[in-house]
């Protein structure tokens, strides 16, 4: 495993991602992101929603800790024709360090559930947005591994890795922002936005 790795959130094979996340545009709608906003992708993966939020936002940071992921992602954006993107490297605990400016909005998906600081990512998060920027959590629902199937197979963390809405907004609140709300954007996964509390 890769050092600095979040554990349980490796990247999948391709066409059961896509199985997973057939419409990622309307998982950004429903969470916040709308055009014109600069959007950090944290823990972007291969690019499956850096490439959306390109397609939406004024500009997007994707930073992910795995080299190779990113490179995925760089000819997966390369191919589509955008150019409002920059991918970056790097612990996303090291988040203030490596956003080149301050965000409207920061988007994390399915990786939360393996951040073994989850207070201490959350304060590196408030640190990088606007005073009025959001952050958006998508983790799978804390239903049992084996009912959550992708083309016939159970998918996603263990069972024991999964968070409840609650437990998410518990653990990141401690870092200096408030939930906003929370919405379903897949049957298996549900989002918490929030916002960033001033002292």
């Amino acid at each position: 495993m890769i050092p600095g790795f979040f554990q349980g959130t490796e990247m999948p094979t391709a066409g059961w991602w896509e199985a997973l996340w057939p419409d990622p545009a309307k998982v950004l709608t429903l969470v916040g992101v709308t055009p014109g906003m600069s959007v950090v992708d944290l823990c972007s993966g291969d690019g499956w929603f850096t490439l959306q939020i390109a397609k939406i936002a004024s500009r997007v940071v994707a930073i992910d800790i795995d080299r190779n992921m990113l490179e995925v992602a760089r000819h997966r954006l390369k191919e589509s024709g955008v150019s409002n993107y920059e991918l970056l490297a790097g612990d996303a605990y090291e988040l203030v360090k490596l956003a080149p400016r301050p965000a409207d909005f920061i988007f994390m998906a399915n990786a939360f559930h393996g951040v073994p600081d989850k207070p201490r990512l959350a304060r590196a998060v408030r640190e990088t947005l606007m005073p009025s920027g959001r952050f958006a959590i998508v983790n799978w629902h804390q239903r049992p591994r084996e009912e959550t199937t992708v083309l016939g197979e159970p998918r996603g963390p263990k069972t024991e890795l999964r968070l409840s809405p609650e437990q998410t907004i518990k653990a990141v609140e401690p870092g200096g922002l408030k939930r906003a709300q929370v919405v379903d954007v897949s049957p298996y996964h549900y989002g918490v936005v929030f916002e960033r509390s001033e002292p």
